[in-house]
């Protein structure tokens, strides 16, 4: 399983790690995603969601 948020569907950004001789490296910045039990259609449900969903109060935790 992807660590993709279940709601905003945000998931990791790629790009370069430059040195201090400008070589470039690739490398991924992880979002902050957690694994929380969520209400889907009623149910409870095990999903990943990002923390700025779950501080706003896009879902209802169960």
């Amino acid at each position: 399983m992807a660590r993709v948020c279940y709601v905003t569907g945000k998931r990791a950004k790629t790009g370069n790690s430059r040195s201090h001789s400008n070589r470039a490296n690739k490398r991924k910045w992880g979002v902050n995603v957690q694994k929380v039990r969520i209400l889907v259609d009623g149910k409870p449900k095990r999903v990943y969601v990002s923390t700025k969903a779950l501080k706003s109060g896009l879902v209802t935790r169960a």
